[in-house]
């Protein structure tokens, strides 16, 4: 579709906007892909259920399961303008872009080589994930666990236990961060 003679309107307000902008509306539709904002400010969409769209990967800076556990259908919402679509002629949002980045806050206050204690999310045949709090999981490889390779982490370790880990390497811009466990006499599994 020809989107800019087809609706001149929208394809104005969309044009008249520039990324970093804040942008308001309400959540009109969420579908497994993302979801569709009707901005206060924007005209209606001639096809879709809202001038506004926020992937999932934008919804939030922690894992989620589904749009759900972010939003609901009817509730306002502010986001950050990322992007014209000219596609879709639709505006590309952020609503994590708003809110504070957990894992950049984790590494300003948490330096390489500290001990913490998390708690043990799932075991998986090449290490183990710990939560740490905030949203912020990270991996322990097998080798890191034992300092060998090893059949099953799955043998020592369970959900929920509470361990304690070392902060080995924490990438920002991968949106990660290792661990270890520490090392020498005494270490106890709890």
């Amino acid at each position: 579709m020809d989107w800019q003679s087809e609706s001149p309107e929208l394809w104005a307000f969309l044009e008249s906007l520039h990324c970093g902008d804040v942008l308001s509306g309400t959540v009109a539709a969420i579908e497994r892909f993302g979801v569709f904002v009707a901005l206060d400010d924007g005209p209606a969409h001639p096809t879709l259920p809202g001038v506004g769209f926020i992937a999932i990967p934008e919804l939030s800076w922690r894992h989620i399961d589904a749009p759900t556990d972010v939003v609901q259908v009817g509730q306002r919402v502010s986001c950050e303008f990322l992007q014209f679509d000219t596609h879709n002629a639709e505006a590309r949002l952020s609503l994590k872009a708003l809110e504070p980045d957990l894992l950049q806050a984790f590494a300003d206050r948490t330096p390489v080589g500290q001990e913490l204690r998390g708690t043990v999310e799932k075991t998986v045949p090449i290490g183990v994930f710990v939560y740490l709090g905030d949203g912020i999981v990270g991996p322990i490889p097998s080798k890191e666990l034992y300092g060998r390779p090893t059949v099953s982490p799955a043998e020592d370790f369970e959900a929920g236990q509470k361990i304690a880990v070392i902060v080995t390497e924490i990438e920002v811009p991968a949106r990660r961060a290792f661990l270890s466990r520490p090392k020498g006499p005494g270490v106890q599994v709890s």
